[in-house]
């Protein structure tokens, strides 16, 4: 069919020369004509002069002859063919003129004629690039009309995806309606039960009294005790979500003496791969690490080594941060695979997985509630959870990348790639203020009374920022020194006296905050560089982790 339709497409451009080429015959041909014509008479006139021209030479000696002969009788006669002769050669002079004016004009004619043949060749050639050039269009028009129609069918499919998605949505809109009413039902059951239960506890009271001190009970102890009942019931539904009793009792306080480390007591590797956070438990016993092997693993500390107790499974990417709540109970922690996970930390178990974030989580933190906890993402969104309903309450886009976030009561901080640390307001869903340093935020971390704040920045800085007038008070750098990465973590000694960070040649520092000088610097333990540096509450020990798969446990004893 392809050769077929060439060769009809191959005789289409012939026929269209064949006709050109008749087309200008007919029109040339009827100017060449005339010249030819003119021409035949030129030639013919020509010839009849000729002759003339002879017959008068002979008549001209003739009479000569004659008159010789007989002058007097033919003289007269001579003179009129004279007369004549003239007249005729007069007349063929013009004519001969006339035509040779004609000549050149049909010869301009025939310049003219030629140069517009060579105009129509021309034009015929650019007709043939031009039929090529449709022909190729014709091309692209078959394939677009193809895809055209690959299109059509990609959209019916499409369109039928949509339709069975929007059905499953009608279904599942169905089936939330009758769970809301379920849902209502069940609660008017329950505190229809509640109502009973606490007429039956008012019975019970009015039996148990003695009627000596019955003129003691009123309807507003009734209502009191009523009260007193459902704010039991209320706390024990809040600490539902496994927090034990200590976990709503403020902290213990700062340690008793915290010990600047000089020696690494335990070298060992941790995980198969990089090692990006590191964590104590507020009991100081317990250790986590996190790494590329998307594992959590947890360390019991045991005269001055690191024994593995277990492991939390669950991620499908890296871990970036790890935090304990305040009882130690659970463990939230951050990957890379746009979620945050909390497990428990007695059988291992993991228990809810927030989902939401479209990049990499590289920060999570609980509230001092232990019932919300905050998520910072590569997405360069905040967002706030309630542990309790397993929702997210409410998300915040930041307008940068966000490394790492520390919280107090009502403000939840966070440090950014655009060099700003922000303060938000977790009430009002908006930013405070905002502190800009010289360098990407790489960390941030609290002291035990939250009135100061440690950054780290990718311009070699650490500083302390204090939160009550907002001013950078101290800003500690040292020679060989150097951030390792966009999420370095460095951490306050559990006391707020000291700061520890590490460095992207492995080389651990230690400054005092008291005097602002450094301290001590630690070169014998890690190979590369330091991601992460956690104290032990107690501030008996320091662990640091590195991109290699080390983990050190430094002490002073």
């Amino acid at each position: 069919q392809v050769v077929m339709a060439g060769r009809r497409e191959e005789c289409t451009w012939k026929r269209h020369i064949t006709e050109q080429l008749k087309q200008r015959d007919r029109v040339q041909r009827q100017a060449f004509e005339e010249i030819i014509h003119q021409y035949n008479r030129l030639l013919e006139k020509s010839d009849l002069q000729t002759i003339v021209t002879e017959k008068l030479q002979t008549e001209k000696y003739d009479p000569q002859g004659r008159h010789d002969l007989s002058p007097g009788s033919d003289s007269s006669r001579c003179d009129v063919l004279q007369q004549e002769v003239s007249q005729i050669r007069i007349k063929h002079q013009e004519e001969l003129t006339e035509l040779h004016k004609k000549r050149g004009e049909l010869a301009q004619t025939v310049i003219e004629l030629n140069n517009q043949l060579q105009l129509k060749d021309k034009e015929i050639q650019s007709n043939e690039e031009y039929q090529q050039q449709i022909s190729e269009l014709e091309g692209e028009c078959k394939e677009l009309h193809n895809c055209l129609q690959d299109l059509e069918r990609a959209n019916q499919t499409l369109k039928d995806e949509y339709d069975a998605l929007q059905i499953t949505f009608s279904a599942l809109e169905e089936k939330l309606r009758r769970t809301t009413e379920d849902n209502q039902e069940l609660v008017s059951r329950w505190m229809a039960e509640k109502a009973q239960e606490a007429n039956r506890l008012n019975a019970e009271n009015e039996k148990d009294y003695s009627p000596c001190f019955s003129h003691l009970i009123s309807p507003f102890s009734v209502i009191y005790i009523i009260i007193i009942f459902f704010f039991l019931r209320r706390r024990r539904s809040v600490n539902s979500f496994g927090t034990s009793p200590e976990a709503t009792e403020p902290p213990s306080g700062v340690c008793a003496e915290v010990r600047v480390p000089s020696t690494a007591l335990h070298i060992f590797d941790a995980h198969d791969g990089e090692v990006n956070a590191v964590r104590f438990s507020p009991g100081s016993r317990l250790l986590a690490t996190g790494g590329m092997d998307r594992r959590v693993r947890l360390w019991e500390v045991i005269a001055g080594r690191c024994e593995q107790k277990g492991a939390l499974m669950g991620s499908n990417a890296g871990i970036t941060s790890i935090e304990f709540d305040t009882a130690g109970s659970y463990l939230l922690a951050a990957s890379n695979d746009f979620a945050s996970r909390i497990w428990t930390v007695d059988d291992y178990r993991l228990r809810h997985t927030l989902t939401g974030h479209s990049g990499k989580v590289l920060s999570a933190r609980f509230l001092l509630d232990n019932a919300r906890i905050v998520s910072g993402s590569y997405d360069r969104t905040l967002k706030l959870w309630d542990l309790r309903s397993k929702v997210c309450m409410k998300t915040v886009f930041a307008g940068s990348s966000c490394n790492d976030i520390v919280c107090t009561e009502q403000c939840v901080m966070s440090g950014h790639f655009d060099k700003k640390v922000r303060f938000w307001d977790i009430r009002a869903e908006s930013i405070v203020r905002e502190l800009e340093l010289l360098g990407r935020v790489t960390s941030l971390d609290l002291n035990h009374d939250r009135t100061e704040l440690l950054t780290c920045s990718r311009d070699d800085l650490v500083k302390i920022i204090d939160l009550r007038n907002n001013t950078v008070r101290q800003t500690f750098s040292a020679q060989g020194f150097k951030c390792g990465s966009d999420w370095t973590r460095v951490s306050f000694s559990p006391d707020g006296s000291y700061v520890a960070a590490g460095s992207a040649e492995g080389v651990l520092f230690v400054w005092n905050v008291l005097t602002g000088k450094l301290d001590r610097t630690l070169d014998k333990g890690h190979s590369s560089a330091i991601n992460a540096v956690s104290w032990s509450p107690s501030g008996t020990y320091v662990a640091s982790v590195e991109k290699g798969s080390k983990t050190v446990l430094w002490s002073d004893l």
